[in-house]
């Protein structure tokens, strides 16, 4: 029998964008087509109803291969991530009965909260460092001692090569909570722990924390301009100071957030890996892979509700399923009552299951960059990179990231951004499902706001309230 070769759509003409574009304008029947059809983002670009081939023809990044410079596609070879659950660790024995319960139940990464003072030996007793992540988070004056006592267990273990973990050292994070810089000389502090953690391949000891600006608020954004200018800061600082770019790079990390927009939190994080591999190539480190960004995402609590607290489940599964696709190293899924009350056994598992569930039943961690080539998520990165960019070239044409902090400016037009997101919500011009979105009327709080402090952050600090705080009260 003779083969039929005939293609499908040969029979029909193509269609320009211009013709389509005709046809929706007649089917609108004369409203006005870019208020219809063409949605304007918080980050200030627009997004149109259709993207053909022509719309990306000339994106120099559909090039590259995932774990390829200036991996845009991913700086691994495939898509699996860390499951991570931070532990409260001020009972060092308790913590550490908990880690290795959870290391049971499908974690990979230990977020332990810790001080100088924690026994970090029996806190992590019966814990393989050589297969275990491990990321400490601590306040900055303490971090030299937290990473030294780190450092000391890795070297008994002999993993100083396959260990892979952090030292959250964050002294920016003082004046976003109180308004003020730390009390201390951070130059210094960030040489002394590289050195400390010079040992340990994997061990990163210097962070950026943009997840404090999601948490408050931000336009996604703002959040990727001001981690890479706080990024950078790092960089030049400790690069002016003598230390090698290559070694500066290797021991950052980021800790960003979450928001609710699916598909361009997926855009963020291809843009940030993308924009950040160009940064750190300026400062001609030794290899390409110097360039890679580590980073760690959390699902966010600025859109966490107290009220039909059941709908953050919804909001935290599409944020983390957003963070698997965009290929980031590690997830942190919040508890869906974590806004209203210590989370519950019952809950941390729900937490847990979220990410286990898209890798074992979404099988998520097998595909490498499953956007790539689409139109539509290839023109919003390259979106988002280019208003992130402007953003980040405002900071550095104003003396930098630190600089800005020190004047408030970051911390201004955060809360600018947070109070026009409230305004949004109280107008419905902004949903929140189960808030200002078919609430529930008739649920039983359980006096759950009487557990929550909504109190304003001061004068000068980032804001503290999560969007649905004034419909709660």
């Amino acid at each position: 029998m003779a083969e039929n070769f005939e293609k499908l759509f040969d029979q029909f003409s193509p269609v320009s964008p211009e013709e389509w574009r005709a046809k929706a304008e007649v089917d609108l029947k004369g409203a006005d087509f870019d208020k219809k059809m063409v949605w304007r983002t918080n980050e200030g670009f627009n997004v149109q109803p259709l993207y053909r081939g022509v719309d990306i023809e000339n994106f120099k990044t559909l090039d590259s291969l995932p774990g390829e410079y200036p991996f845009v596609r991913g700086t691994k070879v495939d898509n699996d991530w860390a499951v991570r659950q931070n532990i409260d660790c001020s009972d060092v024995q308790a913590a550490n009965a908990k880690a290795r319960e959870v290391l049971n139940k499908g974690i990979t990464d230990l977020g332990l909260q810790v001080n100088g003072d924690t026994d970090l030996a029996a806190l992590l007793n019966g814990i393989d460092l050589s297969k275990v992540q491990i990321d400490l988070m601590c306040c900055p004056k303490c971090a030299a001692k937290v990473a030294t006592k780190l450092v000391e267990l890795v070297k008994a273990a002999g993993a100083e090569d396959s260990f892979v973990g952090s030292v959250n050292f964050d002294p920016f994070k003082h004046f976003f909570k109180h308004g003020a810089p730390l009390a201390a000389d951070i130059k210094a502090l960030a040489i002394e722990l590289i050195k400390i953690a010079e040992p340990v391949k994997n061990l990163r000891v210097l962070s950026v924390d943009s997840l404090l600006l999601n948490n408050a608020g931000a336009y996604i954004y703002q959040e990727l301009g001001y981690a890479l200018a706080w990024g950078n800061e790092w960089l030049a600082q400790l690069t002016e100071a003598g230390v090698s770019a290559t070694e500066v790079a290797r021991r950052i990390k980021f800790n960003m957030g979450i928001s609710t927009v699916y598909f361009m939190e997926i855009a963020k994080f291809r843009a940030a890996r993308m924009l950040w591999a160009q940064i750190v190539k300026q400062y001609n480190p030794e290899c390409d892979c110097a360039c890679k960004m580590v980073v760690n995402a959390e699902t966010t609590a600025f859109t966490a509700t107290a009220f039909d607290p059941y709908v953050n489940l919804l909001r935290s599964q599409t944020q983390s399923m957003s963070a698997a696709l965009a290929g980031v190293d590690s997830i942190v899924v919040l508890p869906f009552d974590k806004a209203y009350k210590t989370p519950d056994d019952f809950s941390e598992r729900i937490a847990r299951n979220q990410q286990i569930l898209l890798k074992e039943e979404s099988h998520l961690d097998k595909v490498v960059d499953p956007a790539g080539g689409s139109y539509y998520i290839e023109t919003l990165t390259m979106s988002m990179a280019q208003e992130a960019w402007k953003l980040f070239l405002d900071v550095e044409d104003n003396g930098g990231f630190e600089a800005q902090l020190n004047a408030g400016k970051i911390t201004e037009a955060v809360n600018a951004s947070a109070k026009a997101r409230f305004d949004k919500v109280a107008k419905r011009r902004e949903q929140l499902l189960g808030t200002n979105q078919f609430p529930n009327f008739t649920e039983n709080s359980e006096h759950r706001a009487d557990n929550v402090d909504y109190t304003p952050a001061p004068d000068g600090a980032l804001n503290s309230l999560r969007l649905a705080s004034e419909f709660e009260q």
